[in-house]
């Protein structure tokens, strides 16, 4: 009996980890959000959100990998347990990103 709570408590720790960034799914941002702008400002926009997506890229990636070793030594997934996780963030980042591109391919903006 016990062993059966043991498992159900390991899986659902393995369940709850924070997922590395390439595995989150990118958010649907409709391109026409951004096709109202400018090339150049659709390319300082690509800039300021490719940073963005790298810094709560770096956020999950740590997180990920404290639950990773949370899971390891307690058996909890400390990172995500406590607030650390960002995959909403990275997944509108993916976004958003997308989103820039796809406007300024329909423009035919040059990318740098």
């Amino acid at each position: 009996m016990k062993l059966r709570y043991v498992v159900l408590a390991s899986l659902l720790a393995a369940t709850s980890c924070a997922k590395r960034p390439d595995a989150i799914v990118p958010v649907d941002i409709p391109m026409a959000a951004y096709t109202g702008s400018s090339c150049p400002v659709l390319a300082a926009e690509l800039v300021k959100e490719q940073e963005n997506l790298a810094t709560v890229s770096k956020a999950q990636n740590d997180a990920a990998t404290g639950d990773a070793v949370g899971v390891f030594l307690i058996g909890v997934p400390t990172s995500s347990t406590f607030g650390g996780d960002k995959e909403g963030q990275v997944a509108v980042a993916k976004g958003k990103v997308q989103a820039i591109q796809n406007a300024m391919r329909s423009k035919n903006c040059s990318s740098r």
